[in-house]
């Protein structure tokens, strides 16, 4: 018998690969900010998404004890693995012969929770080197190498076959790709009857145009976020269709306020809350059934 070894992730980005997606590889492979190691460190599992849920004030105690920033950490953690688990609740029924992908996978802390509930193997995919070494080692420290595997890839261009993936997301990665790409490589890639589910931030077509806090969003993370209305009409175009859409807004609304009080504040923080409490940006869940 041989054992399926995980692959080292190569330096190059497979074609085809434009100048920008060339930057985004940059920026993520030497992102290192402390909000998401430092969250990631208090149980193993590496986050590059945001949290849902009420905080538990509770639980974090008096802020003038010496101890009220370690509890705030783990508190914001507690709340980004809500959200995962959440994205997983509407993955549909998982075999354990199943494979599942996480697009745009960041260290694979949404990998790992995958596979602790299905059992089934998890193919991660991310422009970072970084990234894809960091959940490589990460599942290997763990003994779970044989079935989670983060490499480099362009997730609009995959290697797996058509029709061999049994659901797929992408958890806030969408604002670095053309949607119309993208849902065509999943709806290529998932089998008929096969999920997709998205959690991403959005600006609302009702604002009208995306607001001066979405352009803050954008310049700081060097992407382009889409509308809503973009996101259905990308789905309709390839064979996607949609039958849960949840506005998870006033869920992460608490998660952004509490990472503003803490030492691990980016500047970005003020951006994310005014465009929540102005409805100018939404925070929302699709699910989708390939047809």
């Amino acid at each position: 018998m041989t054992t399926e070894t995980t692959p080292i992730a190569t330096a190059k980005i497979p074609a085809p690969a434009t100048p920008y997606q060339e930057d985004i590889a940059r920026y993520w492979n030497s992102e290192a900010r402390p909000v998401n190691l430092r969250l990631g460190d208090v149980d193993g599992l590496y986050h590059h998404h945001y949290g849902i849920g009420a905080v538990d004030r509770a639980a974090l105690g008096d802020p003038a004890h010496g101890e009220y920033e370690t509890r705030l950490v783990a508190e914001l953690h507690r709340l980004e693995s809500a959200q995962a688990e959440f994205l997983l609740d509407h993955l549909g029924p998982i075999r354990p012969d199943d494979t599942l992908v996480d697009a745009g996978c960041g260290r694979g802390g949404s990998m790992v929770m995958a596979h602790r509930r299905f059992g089934c193997r998890v193919e991660g995919i991310t422009l970072s080197t970084t990234q894809a070494d960091f959940g490589n080692t990460r599942a290997r420290d763990l003994r779970i190498e044989d079935r989670v595997r983060s490499r480099v890839c362009n997730m609009l261009d995959t290697p797996f076959d058509k029709g061999s993936v049994a659901a797929s997301w992408n958890n806030e990665s969408t604002m670095y790709v053309d949607l119309q790409d993208l849902f065509a490589e999943h709806s290529r890639f998932l089998r008929v009857g096969g999920r997709y589910v998205t959690i991403t931030g959005c600006w609302n077509p009702r604002y009208g145009q995306p607001s001066k806090w979405v352009s803050q969003i954008n310049a700081h993370f060097e992407c382009n976020i889409h509308s809503r209305r973009e996101y259905l009409r990308a789905m309709a175009d390839n064979r996607l269709v949609p039958h849960t859409i949840v506005d998870l807004t006033p869920e992460t609304l608490p998660y952004w306020e509490l990472r503003a009080e803490s030492s691990l504040v980016t500047g970005i923080e003020d951006a994310f809350i005014e465009s929540y409490r102005d409805g100018s940006f939404q925070y929302i869940l699709i699910a989708a059934d390939r047809v």
